[in-house]
């Protein structure tokens, strides 16, 4: 109880000495309100956004191959270099094309000889018919008459009959050389065809991106010796997650950030595939880019969708401030800075997301100088 006692007098004592000051010395010992700029967290409609990632790639493209096997010759580009439309790109030696294509030629010559010669045999086939056909008009008459025997006459049509048949053999012999013709001039046409795929030429005019062959290597049917991107066409290949495709819409706008460029731009999908990556969980939009400088494929992009909006309360990212690991505002509350830890969410603009820690309607102080601390007192200086 003495304890008890003894404090109980020493704090009176305190409030002795103190009740003798005047009341001007007390306002003046108080701290003098800081004068902050504040702002008012307030419910909003937050933009729902989606942001994907992934590489700019050429809308067209192509693989060039041979058609043909061979040893090539020359390549006539490098990679970085532009080509034009129909500019011969690979050489391809192919001598067997070559002898193939001398061969039906030669064929194609025999055949068109052939056919003249069938001509002329048709022209002495008439000419012995229409011998053969007098000879036995004259038979036939004197034969009539009494005037010629009858095995003289069976010789007369005899040598008609095989007269009309030595016309039929010109006549087919013709149509065996004009099949011959036709058969030899389709072979020269598709041996010329095939020593055509030895020059390998630019389908459109664009940028060679990779190289695969060198003179003196094997052209294999099918194997990529070079690969072309048509210029100034390219788009952001990106990876959406499963939730959000069915949302997702052909014609769609999407802000896209190349980081490479440090440029941001707008684009629209073009395409989505309709299959999902096992691995990733995600489909792939393909968005339609400007024709912007700098642009090539492979570069880093990011593309952010929105799909409509929400409620939430917001506020300046500037009155957020960093404590270790946790993140504070300090709201003004009759005139003091009480300090509350809050949650944050997405960022958009100058605005963060408060999920909790904050209420709508609270003036917040913005921006948070460093030495505020939970109760100063302070003033608007809005």
């Amino acid at each position: 109880m003495k304890f008890g006692s003894v404090v109980i007098v020493a704090a009176l004592g305190l409030a002795a000495c103190g009740g003798g000051k005047k009341e001007s010395e007390v306002q003046a010992a108080a701290p003098a309100p800081m004068r902050l700029s504040v702002a008012t967290a307030a419910e909003v409609n937050w933009p729902i956004q989606v942001e994907a990632s992934g590489a700019v790639a050429a809308r067209t493209d192509a693989k060039i191959a041979s058609r043909v096997m061979g040893y090539i010759r020359d390549v006539k580009v490098r990679e970085g270099e532009t080509v034009k439309a129909g500019q011969t790109l690979v050489v391809v030696e192919a001598e067997e094309l070559t002898a193939q294509t001398l061969s039906a030629q030669a064929a194609a010559q025999a055949a068109r000889d052939a056919m003249a010669e069938a001509e002329q045999g048709i022209n002495s086939a008439r000419a012995n018919l229409d011998l053969a056909n007098k000879t036995f008009a004259r038979m036939q008459d004197l034969h009539a008459k009494h005037s010629l025997t009858d095995q003289e006459f069976d010789e007369a049509a005899a040598r008609q009959r095989m007269a009309e048949a030595g016309l039929r053999m010109a006549e087919q012999r013709k149509k065996q050389a004009q099949s011959g013709i036709e058969a030899a001039s389709q072979q020269a046409r598709a041996a010329s065809i095939q020593a055509g795929y030895t020059s390998l030429v630019a389908p459109f005019s664009g940028v060679v991106t990779a190289r695969n062959a060198d003179p003196g290597s094997l052209a294999v049917p099918g194997a990529p010796l070079l690969t072309i991107e048509r210029a100034g066409a390219f788009r952001l290949e990106v990876g959406v997650g499963e939730d959000w495709v069915a949302r997702l819409h052909m014609g769609q706008p999407a802000e896209v950030h190349i980081d490479g460029l440090d440029r941001s731009f707008n684009g629209r999908v073009s395409e989505i595939v309709p299959s999902v990556d096992p691995g990733s969980r995600t489909f792939t939009a393909k968005i339609d880019l400007p024709q912007e400088p700098g642009l090539r494929s492979g570069l880093f992009g990011r593309a952010t969708f929105q799909f409509g909006d929400r409620k939430t309360i917001a506020a300046p990212e500037t009155a957020v401030s960093d404590r270790g690991q946790t993140k504070w505002m300090f709201v003004v509350d009759n005139g003091v800075a009480r300090a509350r830890i809050v949650t944050l969410g997405e960022r958009h603009g100058e605005l963060v997301e408060v999920l909790s820690g904050v209420s709508a309607g609270e003036h917040v102080v913005a921006p948070a100088p460093a030495g505020l601390v939970d109760g100063t007192p302070v003033e608007s200086g809005n």
